[in-house]
């Protein structure tokens, strides 16, 4: 190694706030979801933004498709995947709206349905 390369640095920590959001979104069950709002108010922290911030910086390494929006609405540039998802694992949907000049318009959540409350044994589509 020359002098002019650095020594390798370790990954910056995790900050603790980011684990504990991370940490509630892996708890969230297949076919399920928790709105941004609702992990900032599970952990008694926080806030949606800061949420939506955490998963954007660091949700990749969890199933960042079961945090959402509290309008249903699929995450902007993400909804192929996120539907995908959805699917998959038998999510609750509402079917888009047909409006004028919207082709391919995308479904949303069916919130009432999916959303989960955090309490464990939960089922789906309860």
């Amino acid at each position: 190694m020359s002098q002019d390369t650095p020594p390798p640095t370790e990954p910056p920590a995790l900050p603790p706030y980011a684990e504990r959001v991370l940490d509630v979104a892996e708890l969230i069950p297949p076919g399920r979801v928790m709105t941004y709002g609702d992990i900032a108010e599970w952990l008694e922290e926080g806030g949606p933004r800061q949420v939506g911030r955490v998963m954007a910086l660091y949700g990749s390494a969890v199933p960042w498709w079961r945090v959402v929006r509290s309008d249903g609405a699929l995450l902007p540039g993400h909804e192929r995947r996120a539907l995908a998802h959805y699917r998959a694992e038998g999510t609750p949907l509402r079917e888009a709206r047909r409006t004028a000049g919207s082709p391919g318009s995308v479904p949303r959540l069916d919130m009432r349905r999916a959303r989960w409350d955090g309490a464990t044994g939960d089922t789906p589509h309860s």
